[in-house]
């Protein structure tokens, strides 16, 4: 793909849950002083009213003032594909960085998105797709990105409308059940994130991602474990986020949990 409405790609940026990211040069039109912007193309037509939904959510989305939520430009429909933009950033997530992440930095970034997660809630916001790939990394932390439009775009979707099934072990046992998203499940989708950040494991262990049907029969017979190796008090941090609902942390107590263990 050479470009979407007015937007011309310099590159792909990688897959995300329903499209794929690209590199595009900014628009004359967009009043932004950055030369490069972030496109997100979703797969597959959009219809008008899927379309008027997205489009509300992300407005939303965009008016929520976070410094850890990336920024949105834009959105539209093209040729009857959905695509947005957003504000570009060279380090990459933590799914994808553009370079080595150290253990503290990779902690850290988590923190900030908890943050981000908090601001959207206060709002009455649930993300519903917070992961490593949502993560993006920035010089002092990371922001949030990409809002998860799957249940928005095709309601009433439980597991099969949630995306690639590679991020699947960071969405709340909850959601693929067909629950509605809800504050706590993004405290769960932080729990397990800051799981894989700091241990590098998810919490199912190795997952045949290679086949969902197999990938979504193991999540679904096995509880959730953290890694033996964590630290007393982190292990406990992600314990508490994957546990009892009613017992769970704000997003704003994640954070600042994670910042009082890095301290």
């Amino acid at each position: 793909m050479e470009g979407i409405a007015d937007y011309e790609f310099v590159r792909s940026l990688g897959e995300g849950n329903h499209g794929e990211f690209y590199l595009a040069r900014k628009p004359e039109r967009l009043p932004v002083e950055a030369e490069f912007v972030a496109v997100k193309v979703l797969v597959g037509g959009t219809g008008t009213d899927a379309f008027r939904r997205a489009t509300r959510e992300l407005k939303a989305f965009a008016a929520v003032r976070s410094p850890y939520l990336v920024t949105l430009y834009d959105a539209g429909r093209h040729g009857g594909v959905f695509y947005y933009s957003m504000e570009y950033l060279p380090g990459g997530s933590l799914g994808r960085p553009a370079g080595p992440v150290s253990r503290e930095r990779a902690m850290r970034a988590v923190a900030c998105a908890a943050h981000a997660a908090q601001a959207l809630h206060e709002e009455g916001i649930v993300h519903r797709d917070i992961n490593p790939g949502n993560v993006l990394l920035t010089e002092t932390g990371g922001k949030l990105s990409d809002l998860g439009l799957s249940q928005v775009l095709t309601p009433g979707a439980t597991v099969t409308g949630m995306g690639g099934i590679g991020s699947v072990e960071f969405v709340d046992p909850a959601l693929l059940r067909g629950e509605p998203p809800t504050p706590a499940g993004d405290v769960w989708s932080l729990g397990a994130t800051l799981h894989w950040a700091a241990s590098g494991a998810g919490l199912y262990g190795e997952l045949p991602v290679h086949d969902p049907l197999l990938t979504l029969r193991k999540i679904n017979s096995i509880a959730p474990s953290v890694h033996t190796g964590l630290e007393p008090e982190l292990a406990e941090l992600v314990g508490a986020c994957i546990g009892d609902v009613a017992k769970r942390p704000t997003a704003r107590g994640v954070a600042d949990r994670i910042y009082a263990l890095l301290s």
